[in-house]
């Protein structure tokens, strides 16, 4: 990737954490109160339109609802988050009571990424707080604490050379169940390099579960329209199907795997009093565009256990996943169209 697109691609988290922001601003989103230490003079930046905080919301609480459930399931966990840029992930299970599930949690981006945020947890006493022995280094790139790392790497490059020593280091243990999380990173990535990743974290833990999020099926007009403003590159032309973005898993012999639109996750996964509060919020005119946007976004999971694992550990990790709020019985045709579920 030559740097001009790097550094656009850069530049997508500070539209996703202006996102994010505008959404917490207007409350769809009431549990973030860190995403401000993150963007600069975030107190005069404009409102996004409401069709971009409605599909913020859906984005942030299908993932919330994932990574809940894991730690639910597991108990104690280790996380890492690939391409994390201004995420408030850490800081938002800290003050929910969750510390104490987290063995390590793991940010990495590219270092001019890191370095943002690194300096930021530095100066603002409501992030730094809740990290204990802090240590900066790679020239104030990466970030490392008892609980929290923040590391600068280009996930393009083998994760036989830049992760495996995470794992050597004792940053991550094999044995905990690991989650990894990327929310719109694999698209600007060749496929063969997200492959690997996904290869290597089955690979390397005894429990792994993977969460994308994502663009997906750009080759229609509307498709093409978001392509071109997205800059999305060759990673998003190998999973154009719910089929294909489930079969990224299960060739790597994940055991399960589940691909769901956002437009899916809005009508049978988000509770409804949810989707009540936030009709309240803002006047939403543009239902048809939002689904039209929503249908082109993915959501999906996959979990791997080590043979020979202990049934309840296989059986907790079969059932990982968000559960629909209504009956599967009903919109059968929008079930075998929006939602993909494959076993190995």
């Amino acid at each position: 990737m030559d740097s001009e697109l790097d550094a656009a691609v850069r530049a997508t988290d500070t539209d996703a954490a202006q996102a994010r922001l505008s959404a917490v601003n207007k409350g769809y989103l009431s549990d973030d109160v860190f995403i401000q230490f993150f963007i600069p003079r975030s107190r005069y930046l404009p409102p996004r339109p409401p069709l971009i905080n409605v599909g913020t919301f859906i984005r942030a609480t299908a993932i919330d609802m994932l990574v809940d459930k894991w730690i639910q399931l597991f108990g104690r966990v280790q996380v890492v988050s690939l391409g994390a840029g201004s995420d408030t992930r850490f800081w938002r299970l800290s003050t929910a009571g969750k510390s104490k599930s987290l063995e390590h949690y793991v940010e990495i981006d590219f270092p001019e990424n890191t370095a943002r945020k690194a300096h930021s947890i530095r100066k603002n006493d409501a992030l730094n707080r809740h990290l204990e022995d802090i240590t900066i280094d790679q020239g104030g790139t990466a970030l490392r604490s008892t609980q929290y790392s923040l590391i600068p790497l280009d996930l393009r490059n083998p994760p036989s050379i830049i992760l495996a020593p995470l794992i050597s280091s004792g940053l991550l243990k094999r044995s905990i169940p690991t989650l990894f999380l990327s929310e719109c990173v694999f698209v600007y990535m060749p496929p063969a390099a997200s492959d690997a990743l996904v290869r290597w974290f089955g690979e390397n833990f005894e429990i792994v579960g993977g969460t994308l999020y994502e663009m997906f099926g750009l080759t229609d007009e509307f498709g093409k329209v978001m392509r071109a403003n997205l800059m999305v590159t060759s990673g998003v032309d190998a999973y154009q199907t719910l089929e294909a973005q489930s079969a990224r898993y299960l060739q790597h012999d994940y055991t399960h795997a589940t691909s769901i639109t956002l437009k899916t996750v809005r009508r049978h996964y988000i509770p409804s009093a949810e989707l009540q509060r936030i009709a309240f919020l803002e006047m939403l005119d543009e239902i048809e565009e939002l689904d039209l946007v929503l249908d082109h976004y993915v959501l999906s999971w996959g979990v791997k256990v080590a043979p020979g694992s202990d049934d309840e550990v296989v059986r907790h990790a079969v059932s990982w996943g968000i559960d629909r709020v209504d009956d599967p019985a009903n919109d059968k045709d929008e079930l075998e169209e929006g939602e993909i579920q494959q076993d190995a």
